[in-house]
């Protein structure tokens, strides 16, 4: 038990979704990566989830991982319904509704599943699904400028890996490799990102468009925020969500990387477990 297997899942769409996936009796969790990420960075996290005796899915969403890259879909609500669909081709509906967590723009994407679709038994959202980049730059252009992905022009996977190891040497070491997984090695020795650069942008434009806040009444589902944050730091976002969201509590991971799931998977399952434990079992 805790194995995990690769697999995939063709939706109604023709779009084929890549899953990293676990047995259990117990009730699933859908764990869904942020932008520019993959679904072995929720490895670790799936793997504990899998030996406390749940079903666990992981999913490369859209464009990322070993995903279809179709030529369009890259907004946040093309996301959260092909997460609706995978979960109804798996069979998690009605009394096996999974437990959805997702991190940064993940948590978007979850936060949008939940609210439109009804999927989830329960959300959580790891530094993400409160983002509002429309509040923090006032044109899109400015948006893209400041948080454009890096160019890997003269870079080699070496040269990667050894940085990854440096600024996040705290992170356990199939993490530090999970995140290789963003990238793909080139036959001249050098990489690129496995997301193409116009897809990042369209997705980051569905992020800097939309605002969360419209979604937070219509979820009707428990909620847990695990913001990369601590109680006393100034984050307005994180307490309007925690205030307008119905059934929302809140766990902070004060001084935790962006990628909490990468860096703390132990306290992430045992959040998620908690969580779990909410729903009543069928």
């Amino acid at each position: 038990m805790g194995d995990l297997i690769d697999d995939d899942v063709t939706l109604p769409s023709g779009v084929r979704l890549a899953i990293r996936r676990a047995d259990g009796d117990k009730r699933p969790f859908l764990l869904v990566h942020g932008l520019a990420s993959n679904a072995r960075l929720w490895d670790a996290v799936a793997r504990r989830l899998a030996t406390a005796g749940h079903q666990v899915v992981a999913v490369d969403q859209r464009g990322h991982g070993l995903s279809d890259a179709p030529e369009t879909g890259y907004d946040t609500e093309t996301c959260a319904a092909d997460l609706a669909a995978l979960s109804t081709e798996l069979g998690f509906v009605e009394d096996r509704k999974p437990v959805v967590a997702g991190q940064s723009w993940g948590g978007n994407v979850v936060l949008t599943l939940a609210a439109k679709h009804g999927t989830p038994s329960a959300i959580a959202l790891l530094d993400g699904g409160w983002i509002r980049l429309g509040a923090r730059f006032e044109t899109f252009d400015d948006c893209w400028q400041r948080l454009a992905p890096p160019v890997f022009d003269h870079m080699r996977m070496s040269d990667l890996a050894e940085r990854i190891t440096k600024h996040h040497a705290n992170w356990p070491p199939e993490s530090r490799t999970a995140a290789l997984a963003n990238l793909i090695e080139l036959p001249d020795g050098g990489v690129r990102a496995r997301l193409a650069r116009e897809h990042h942008k369209t997705i980051l434009y569905s992020m800097w468009r939309g605002d969360p806040r419209e979604l937070y009444a219509l979820v009707d589902v428990p909620a847990l925020l695990m913001p990369a944050a601590g109680p006393t730091e100034h984050n307005e976002d994180v307490a309007e969500a925690l205030r307008l969201l119905p059934n929302a509590s809140v766990v902070w991971y004060e001084g935790a990387d962006h990628d909490l799931h990468a860096q703390q998977p132990d306290r992430v399952a045992d959040d998620l477990l908690t969580l779990a434990a909410k729903v009543p079992d069928r």
